[in-house]
């Protein structure tokens, strides 16, 4: 008996053309909808286009949109997984939102395309496939949010988008992907060890992403406190460190409330409080900042955003972000 796989289109490059002056732009009907027929022979499809934006405007507002759609359907009827087709650009913060705020044990898996429907060697229809493919095998259940892209599965907590146009761009820096597509089958070989699950039922607070450089100005966290942002993610030099023309910045804001969560801006390794001079990973971590492990700065403001607007009792921040 076939499984039942709800299919949501986002739009993206999957479903855009290039024009005659080689410019990729959104179609007015997704090509998608057309092929979807292709995918039959794998499972019962059902298809709802939530919306069609190319991923540089898609906001956490269209997040949780997603999320609530996805609960909704899931709700209503018996669905063995989810595919949801976005833009890449924006795809790894989408497909972590819903990481953080689904608990479902169906898979949940996200893909895209880095070649328009009609270019050369187009990719879209191929990963649409193979996410299904994904979404219906059984062993894919229980593993969190996915991201399928060029015969790999991996984790939305761990994948990023590496370059602007290579079709293998999604890659989990340190961990690598968690399984490989094959003609015949799916083979997974490790699973997430742990998820976290937060209820959101809005978004009314807001995060700033700020990235250490040296000689950083001073003023740039006075902004943030000027425009009463709600919390703050830096994405620091090293193991977590910052210039120290910034450290009263960022003593203000955590003397106010507002909570400051440190990353590396660095692609591998993990940020923590070791260095103690003026601006050392050790000294922020004194004055209360946190360290959010092993996630990238676009994933730790989701995250901050996410505690932020927990729905109920709020959220022990240092412990959410271990």
């Amino acid at each position: 008996m076939k499984k039942t796989i709800l299919l949501i289109h986002t739009g993206g490059t999957i479903s855009m053309a290039m024009s005659e002056e080689g410019a990729v732009m959104p179609n007015k009907e997704n090509p998608l909808i057309r092929e979807s027929n292709k995918l039959n022979t794998l499972a019962k499809i059902i298809e709802i286009e939530a919306f069609n934006l190319p991923s540089p405007h898609i906001t956490p507002t269209e997040m949780l949109q997603l999320r609530n759609l996805i609960l909704e359907q899931a709700a209503a009827q018996p669905i063995d997984g989810v595919v949801i087709t976005h833009g890449t650009d924006t795809l790894e913060e989408t497909a972590y939102f819903l990481e953080l705020t689904t608990n479902l044990a169906i898979p949940i898996v996200l893909t895209g395309a880095m070649r328009s429907s009609n270019e050369l060697g187009a990719d879209g229809i191929y990963n649409l496939v193979e996410a299904v493919r994904v979404a219906v095998d059984e062993e894919a259940r229980n593993k969190g949010v996915l991201v399928v892209m060029n015969d790999e599965v991996h984790l939305a907590v761990n994948t990023t988008k590496t370059s602007t146009s290579s079709v293998n761009t999604f890659q989990s820096p340190q961990y690598g992907p968690i399984g490989l597509i094959t003609k015949s089958r799916i083979l997974f070989h490790h699973a997430p060890i742990r998820r976290q699950y937060v209820d959101v039922h809005n978004l009314t607070k807001r995060v700033a992403l700020l990235k250490a450089y040296a000689g950083m100005e001073e003023d740039l966290l006075d902004i943030v406190l000027a425009c009463k942002y709600d919390g703050v993610v830096l994405e620091g030099l090293g193991q977590g460190n910052v210039p120290p023309s910034v450290v009263k910045g960022i003593e203000s804001l955590i003397e106010r409330g507002i909570p400051v969560i440190l990353v590396s801006r660095c692609f591998n390794g993990i940020a923590e409080g070791v260095y103690g001079y003026v601006g050392g990973g050790k000294m922020l971590e004194d004055l209360g900042a946190i360290f959010a492990t092993g996630i990238n700065g676009q994933k730790a403001r989701l995250k901050l955003l996410i505690g932020l607007n927990t729905t109920g009792t709020p959220l022990n921040l240092r412990d959410f972000f271990l």
